[in-house]
């Protein structure tokens, strides 16, 4: 791959900082044997119990049958493979980049190929570098509070909220040990395992995918993801399992919770808001992305100039364990906070 590790450890801080928003979704302790899926909670702390044991397990169909009620829910599969408004073309440079990319990782015994590449690299990199990362990983978590402080779509609340989160996954990123030669060994292994079994050649084959098939993508991405942050000390797992909520307010069928939860050990705690629809549960800032997408989908193309011709719409993406060159799905896997909406 043409990425240096240098770019792997900045690469995973902002990565880390997208994983740690699921815990606005999954905000409670797990059980072993996820509960039957149906839609929504007959409580709020319900309602996000059964978050967690799905999220945790990677059943992100499950979760979404479970997060919306089941009008929603039938909307969002609906509108899964309908074109993208804003989604542009897939040039020749990111398709061939792709599909390059792809055949490095799924070859036979790209696992030793791969490594033999990376392991010279990586004691270079060990031997420039070394010494700068913790403070290429500090103008990383500069870069990212800026941008939630000057955030306006965050309330002064959820901004305290991530900034704190940023405050504790800047210093783990500045001490992991990126240059690790076992690790990456075996982090290339996952990579390989992975990328395998997502079995996706093309970037016209992942935009192509259906609902059902793209949360089993999820599902392969996202447990591939949990094992390779593990080899560098961050556990996903440990953080979901740490999770309490505390209902602070429920009325007129709106609940408010506080969420308390360890990230790397560290006590953090935010808050979210849940609705009440048909007696059921449901995050209200989940429900109302879902919404949002939709009503984004269905709104009139904008005005194009004469001198510019409306670009050709394309199948949507489905946002899986492999970058693709596109814009996202209209609810892609769970990865935002409900405190910070996510945008589709």
């Amino acid at each position: 791959m043409r990425r240096s590790s240098v770019y792997y450890a900045v690469g995973a801080f902002v990565a880390l900082l997208v994983l740690a928003s699921v815990l606005a979704l999954v905000m409670t302790t797990h059980k072993s044997t996820p509960p039957p899926v149906v839609a929504g909670g007959e409580t709020p702390e319900a309602s996000v119990q059964q978050s967690v044991a799905l999220i945790k397990a990677g059943d992100f169909a499950g979760f979404w049958k479970h997060a919306l009620p089941p009008a929603d829910y039938d909307t969002l599969r609906a509108d899964w493979t309908r074109p993208r408004p804003d989604q542009q073309p897939i040039s020749p440079e990111d398709r061939a980049d792709f599909i390059k990319n792809v055949q490095q990782l799924t070859e036979p015994d790209a696992e030793s190929k791969l490594y033999a590449l990376a392991r010279p690299k990586l004691l270079q990199l060990q031997a420039q570098y070394h010494d700068q990362l913790p403070v290429m990983v500090g103008i990383a978590q500069a870069i990212a509070a800026t941008g939630v402080a000057q955030s306006k779509d965050m309330t002064t609340l959820q901004k305290a909220q991530a900034t704190a989160v940023i405050n504790v996954l800047a210093p783990w990123a500045q001490q992991a040990p990126w240059f690790d030669q076992t690790r990456a060994k075996q982090a290339i292994a996952i990579a390989v395992d992975t990328a395998r079994k997502l079995d996706i050649k093309t970037p016209e084959q992942l935009r192509a995918l259906d609902f059902d098939t793209a949360m089993q993508k999820y599902n392969i991405g996202f447990l591939g993801i949990k094992q390779a942050l593990a080899l560098y000390g961050l556990s996903v797992d440990q953080t979901l399992d740490s999770v309490r909520v505390t209902l602070l307010e429920n009325r007129n069928g709106h609940a408010h919770v506080r969420i308390d939860y360890l990230l790397l050990g560290k006590p953090l705690s935010m808050e979210s808001d849940l609705v009440e629809q048909d007696g059921r549960w449901y995050s209200a800032d989940v429900l109302q992305n879902v919404r949002d997408a939709h009503d984004h989908l269905l709104a009139p193309p904008a005005a194009t100039s004469s001198a510019e011709p409306a670009q050709p719409m394309a199948a949507a993406p489905a946002k899986g364990g492999l970058a693709e060159p596109a814009t996202a799905k209209p609810a892609p896997a769970p990865a935002a906070s409900s405190a910070t909406p996510a945008r589709h």
